[in-house]
């Protein structure tokens, strides 16, 4: 009687999916083996299990590229108590292949994965960590209000839109623009950068200061943090071009 091999991942998916998705499922079958993992033992079990494939080698490549993905994002790890060649699926990993819909969660987490303005880095990054999305971009957003008030020294009655509007305003006709506005640029992109201020205030900062704000897509609430780190720095560009000589 012939051995049948049963492939870790259906042929048709291999060839069709991307690589993430293809590591994916593979994620889900090695979750459910038993004892340690070895890449070597795996590629030798797929190519059985693809022998009658016109295509057979690509298969275990595409194989190959999703175990590889698995390692390169901390899914798979060193078993510490085996040699080199044994692997074992972490506690990121486990997460994951518990809860499928968690690959949003994770891909969330990789967007942020870099460093951040530094005041986002502890009360922002630590929310956004433990799922509280509301509060993590909100503290984001009043970062970048507090930023805009201490570059450009304007009163504490000044809050949310009306303060960037006032920080940004544009140098128009001769007459001296808001603090923080860039008299070098052109009229229109002075403009620009104060409805953005103003915007990001508008439509992220105010809404959760007056009512809860449902942040149910971690991807949304993670690209809310990134845009409060980019305006950051858009004020500490401000600040250099305040203590500029050439001002």
């Amino acid at each position: 009687m012939t051995l049948q091999y049963i492939p870790p991942v259906p042929a048709d998916q291999v060839r069709q999916l991307p690589t993430r998705d293809v590591a994916l499922l593979l994620l889900q079958h090695l979750a459910k083996t038993t004892g340690y993992l070895q890449y070597v033992g795996l590629m030798s079990s797929a190519r059985q299990a693809f022998q009658d494939e016109a295509d057979a080698d690509r298969l275990v490549e595409r194989l190959s590229d999703g175990w590889c993905w698995l390692e390169a994002n901390a899914l798979l790890s060193r078993e510490p108590s085996q040699s080199e060649a044994f692997r074992r699926i972490s506690r990121d990993g486990r997460d994951l292949a518990k809860d499928p819909e968690g690959i949003t969660r994770f891909e969330a987490r990789e967007r942020l994965s870099g460093p951040l303005h530094p005041a986002l880095e502890a009360t922002v990054r630590t929310n956004f960590e433990l799922g509280d999305y509301e509060t993590a971009c909100f503290a984001a957003m009043k970062a970048v209000e507090v930023a805009v008030r201490d570059a450009s020294g304007l009163d504490n009655s000044l809050v949310g839109v009306k303060l960037m509007r006032a920080a940004f305003q544009p140098h128009q006709g001769g007459r001296a623009g808001g603090p923080l506005a860039d008299p070098q640029a052109e009229g229109g992109e002075q403009e620009a950068t104060s409805a953005l201020f103003a915007g990001a205030m508008g439509a992220y900062k105010n809404p959760a200061s007056h009512r809860t704000v449902d942040f149910d897509d971690p991807i949304e609430a993670a690209e809310i943090i990134q845009f409060a780190d980019l305006l950051l720095r858009q004020v500490e560009r401000a600040k250099r071009r305040q203590a500029s000589p050439t001002r």
